[in-house]
């Protein structure tokens, strides 16, 4: 976990943009999730 910290900080510090964009693609990719699992929780309800 310390490791996984560590390249975070690295990334964060060395590539800003990149680590930008990469919360960013993380942020949409629960949003996405999130949005699809709240569908299928309508569509087996409304059955």
């Amino acid at each position: 976990m310390l490791l996984v910290a560590g390249f975070a900080i690295y990334y964060l510090l060395t590539a800003p943009e990149g680590a930008a964009d990469a919360i960013r693609n993380a942020f949409n990719a629960v949003i996405d999730a999130f949005g699809q699992i709240m569908l299928f929780a309508n569509k087996l309800l409304s059955s």
